[in-house]
């Protein structure tokens, strides 16, 4: 069952890390109302420009904490429940907007693998 955990954690991470390094210019078939972009998508979701930049901290870190967790395995937990939190957050922003339920698919996934991860 570990091994399939840590998997679970490492595509967490690099997802994360693609949609935050990678592709928070880019339009996605998954951004907020009609958002082009990740400071577009914000903007949707009535929050501040600054918040972008605090969220898009908070997940990478997060994410190589998630990474790091693969050797340090105290690390594993904390950031899962932490990446959970967030994930939470990017679900209710969906909900708030009333977005239709497939938008908010990635970020309910994730929420549910970050829950997985931090409790098996």
């Amino acid at each position: 069952m570990q091994p399939l955990i840590t998997a679970v954690q490492v595509i967490i991470a690099l997802g994360i890390l693609n949609v935050w390094l990678l592709r928070t210019g880019k339009e996605t078939a998954w951004r907020g109302g009609n958002a082009r972009n990740m400071k577009e998508e914000f903007a949707i979701y009535g929050l501040p420009p600054w918040f972008a930049g605090v969220v898009g901290f908070l997940k990478v870190a997060l994410a190589i904490l998630l990474l790091m967790g693969v050797w340090v395995s105290a690390l594993t937990q904390p950031a899962a429940l932490g990446m959970a939190v967030l994930m939470a957050g990017a679900v209710s922003m969906h909900l708030k907007v009333q977005d239709p339920p497939l938008k908010s698919l990635p970020a309910a996934t994730l929420l549910l693998l970050c829950l997985i991860v931090a409790f098996a």
